[in-house]
């Protein structure tokens, strides 16, 4: 007798059966071909179906408990859809095994080809995975990868100090120097071949040797080492110009462009010097401030006890023997001064309500200029340093920080109207600058 093989088999139909009694698997088979002869014809008889492979071998799973019968059967079909379903049917009308009440309900019909093509469509993205993990790489990556390999091959070692540098160091007349090896690949990849590290922090001997024979230009990223290693190399070699890497970029992350602008807007070395200065000058003064306005307001507050002590000393004097004290001796004490402030006008201070809404939480700052624009946006850390790098064009700043009085000096010296801040440590009569906290908008 010929049966279905389970490989070829399109539909699996699943169903429970419940006995009130105790049979064996024999007697649920024998029912299922006994009560369904006849029932569908001759062309969906399950002998028949099962004689010509049509209907595989049926799989009965008995399991007893309490004196009643528990199973499944399971049946393999290669017909169609619909006469696959109109044989499930027929076995929910089997009501009775041998001599015990039974009920047989179909679970579901289980199409078969649905999980094989899951199971191919997951096989083909594991292989296609493989594939492209194996394969050969295309053209754009062999190119790439040849022209790294070409950019690391022109690195070579130079002077005694064995410093990573470009192939033209010798034939050039011009040697931009930057901080490490990996500057040193970028500038390379990007067509600049003269172009030597210091291999970090400190300037080694072949630079400033080197410095003596050629133009050199500084080039160092753009952050408090980068200032450092500005001001070891003024000191120490002889550099004719310095650029920098936008504020938090290091050289190697700036690509092709940023580096042209950033060597275009090369300044000469006394113009960094000059700059290296009035740094050093202003956080001098930065540190001086706190001593020096608590001194100020010490002085006040003695020469206030002083004159309290005289004018008693002078009023019980008064009181025996000398004319009262004349009554102008008040106003030939110094007036406080008086700033001439420009307010904000109230389309102002709508517009400039909803760019610090931005702001809140952010730790940033926005700088405007006269028509409340935009000009930048800078961290609040960086704010003092980027007002004291402007010199003119800025109408107001709105920032989530507070107002120091470093700040306040900065924004005066460049015509700043307008200081908008979460809170002030300032106060704001003793500036020409008008301070404005965001929540009194």
């Amino acid at each position: 007798m010929a049966k279905i093989s389970p490989v070829s088999a399109k539909y699996i139909v699943h169903s429970v059966i419940d006995i009130e009694g105790i049979v064996d698997r024999p007697d649920v088979v024998g029912a299922i071909f006994g009560q369904t002869e006849g029932l569908l014809g001759t062309e969906l008889e399950l002998r028949e179906l099962q004689r010509s492979g049509r209907i595989g071998r049926i799989e009965v799973t008995l399991e007893t408990k309490g004196g009643k019968t528990h199973g499944t059967i399971i049946i393999p079909s290669s017909l169609d859809k619909a006469e696959t379903c109109i044989m499930g049917a027929a076995l929910e009308i089997i009501q009775r095994i041998g001599p015990c009440n039974s009920k047989l309900k179909v679970g579901k019909i289980e199409d078969v080809r649905i999980s094989k093509r899951k199971y191919v469509v997951e096989r083909a993205k594991e292989l296609l995975k493989e594939f492209v993990d194996t394969s050969s790489p295309d053209s754009q990556e062999l190119a790439d990868e040849v022209a790294y390999s070409v950019r690391v091959m022109e690195i070579q070692e130079f002077g005694k100090d064995r410093l990573a540098a470009g192939p033209a160091i010798e034939e050039s007349e011009e040697v931009i120097v930057v901080e490490g090896r990996a500057d040193v690949v970028t500038l390379i990849k990007h067509g600049f071949k003269n172009v030597i590290s210091m291999n970090g922090s400190g300037v080694p001997q072949t630079i400033i040797d080197l410095s003596k024979e050629k133009s050199i230009i500084v080039f160092v990223d753009g952050d408090r080492g980068g200032d450092l290693n500005i001001q070891e190399l003024l000191e120490v070699a002889e550099i004719d110009f310095v650029t920098r890497a936008p504020d938090g970029k290091e050289v190697e992350e700036l690509t092709k462009k940023e580096l042209h602008k950033c060597l275009r807007s090369k300044i000469a070395a006394e113009q960094a010097k000059l700059d290296v200065v009035e740094k050093k000058a202003s956080d001098s003064e930065r540190l001086r401030k706190p001593f020096a306005s608590r001194s100020a307001r010490a002085s006040p507050a003695r020469a206030s006890s002083t004159r309290t002590t005289t004018r008693t000393d002078s009023r019980s004097s008064d009181r025996r023997s000398a004319p009262r004290a004349r009554p102008d001796d008040r106003e030939r004490r110094p007036a406080p001064r008086q700033y001439a402030k420009k307010t904000l006008k109230a389309d102002e201070t709508e517009k400039i309500k909803g760019i610090a809404e931005e702001l809140v939480g952010t730790r940033g700052a926005y700088i405007l200029d006269q028509s409340l624009n935009i000009l930048g946006k800078v961290p609040t850390s960086e704010l003092e340093s980027t007002v004291s790098s402007l010199s003119s064009g800025v109408y107001a700043v709105v920032f989530d920080g507070s107002v120091e009085s470093s700040l306040v000096q900065a924004s005066q010296k460049i015509g700043v109207k307008h200081l908008i801040a979460m809170d002030s440590k300032v106060d704001p009569k003793a500036t020409s600058i008008n301070i404005v906290k965001i929540d009194k908008l």
